[in-house]
C-alpha cells in the first residue's frame, strides 16, 4: 500500500513539472508559427533583417526570425502583360491619334524590382505610355498604319532601357488598336484605294512591255524566217476557225504574202486523192 501511495506522488510529481513547461511550450510556439512561410513556385520573397536587405527567398518552405526578419516584399516573376494608351497624340504629320498597345514584361531581379522602385507596375505603365507619346510625335500617320512592328521594337527597347536597373525586362510591344478621327477615315480609303490602283496600273504597264519586248523579239526571228512567218499565220487563223460557227475574213494581200492558195490546195487535193484511194 505504501508502495502505491509513494508511485502514484512521484507520478503527480512528475506530471505537475511537465505542466509547468506547458505555458513555455506553447508561447515558443506561437513565437515560431509566424515565421513559417512558404512561397509559390512563381514567387521571389524580398527579405530585410533589422532593416536591410538580407536575402531573396523562395520558392517553396522558409523560416523567418520573428522581430528580426521582415518581408519587404514578394515578387511575381511570371510574364505580364500591361495595357496602355495614348490619347490625342499628335503624328508628325499633326494628325491626332488614339493608340491602345500592350507590353509583355517580366521581373528577372526581384532584389531591384523591390528596393530600386516603389511601384514597378505603375512605373512600367507610365514608361511605356511616355515611349509611345513619342514615338507618335516622330512618326507619320503612314507610317504607324504600316509599321507597326517596327514601331513596336522601337517602343520595347526604350522601355527596356528604363527598366532594366529595376530589374526588369520589356519582352515586346505590340499595338492593339489605332484610331484616327471619323471625317480622316474616308481620306485614308481613298487614298489607299488609289494606292492599290497606282499598283495595278504599274502591274499592267509592266506587262505590256514585256509583251511588246517579246514581240519585237519574234518579229526580228519572222524577218530572217518567210517560212516560219507563213506558218505562224496559218496556225492563228487555225486556231481561230477551232471554235464553232467561226468567220474569218482575210485580205486578198495577206493570202497571197503567206501562200495560202497553194498551201490549201495542195491540202484539197490530198484529200480528194486520199478518198479516191478508198474507194478502190
Amino acid at each position: 500500500m505504501l508502495i502505491n501511495i509513494a508511485a502514484v506522488w512521484t507520478a503527480s510529481v512528475t506530471l505537475g513539472n511537465h505542466l509547468m513547461f506547458l505555458p513555455a511550450m506553447a508561447s515558443l510556439g506561437f513565437m515560431i508559427a509566424p515565421g513559417i512561410t512558404i512561397a509559390a513556385q512563381w514567387n521571389k520573397v524580398v527579405v530585410l533583417r533589422l532593416g536591410r536587405f538580407y536575402k531573396v527567398k523562395g520558392p517553396g518552405l522558409f523560416f523567418l526570425f520573428p522581430f528580426i526578419d521582415a518581408i519587404a516584399g514578394t515578387v511575381d516573376t511570371r510574364i505580364r502583360v500591361t495595357d496602355f494608351s495614348a490619347e490625342k497624340s499628335l503624328t508628325l504629320d499633326t494628325v491626332p491619334v488614339h493608340i491602345d498597345a500592350l507590353a509583355f514584361w517580366m521581373i528577372w531581379d526581384a532584389e531591384k524590382a523591390v528596393l530600386e522602385v516603389r511601384n514597378y507596375e505603375e512605373a512600367v505603365a507610365l514608361s511605356a505610355q511616355t515611349a509611345l507619346r513619342s514615338t507618335i510625335g516622330s512618326n507619320s500617320l503612314t507610317a504607324l498604319l504600316s509599321e507597326r512592328e517596327r514601331l513596336g521594337e522601337e517602343i520595347q527597347r526604350i522601355v527596356d532601357t528604363k527598366t532594366n536597373p529595376w530589374g526588369i525586362t520589356i519582352i515586346s510591344v505590340e499595338f492593339k488598336e489605332i484610331l484616327v478621327p471619323k471625317e480622316l477615315e474616308d481620306v485614308l480609303s481613298r487614298e489607299a484605294q488609289a494606292e492599290r490602283e497606282k499598283k495595278a496600273r504599274t502591274i499592267l504597264s509592266n506587262t505590256e512591255a514585256e509583251i511588246a519586248r517579246l514581240y519585237e523579239k519574234a518579229a526580228e526571228a519572222y524577218k530572217n524566217n518567210p517560212t516560219a512567218l507563213r506558218l505562224r499565220a496559218m496556225n492563228m487563223i487555225y486556231e481561230s476557225m477551232r471554235s464553232k460557227g467561226g468567220l474569218i475574213l482575210t485580205p486578198a494581200s495577206a493570202l497571197e504574202t503567206m501562200n495560202l492558195g497553194a498551201v490549201l490546195g495542195a491540202a484539197a487535193y490530198g484529200e480528194k486523192t486520199g478518198a479516191v484511194g478508198g474507194e478502190n
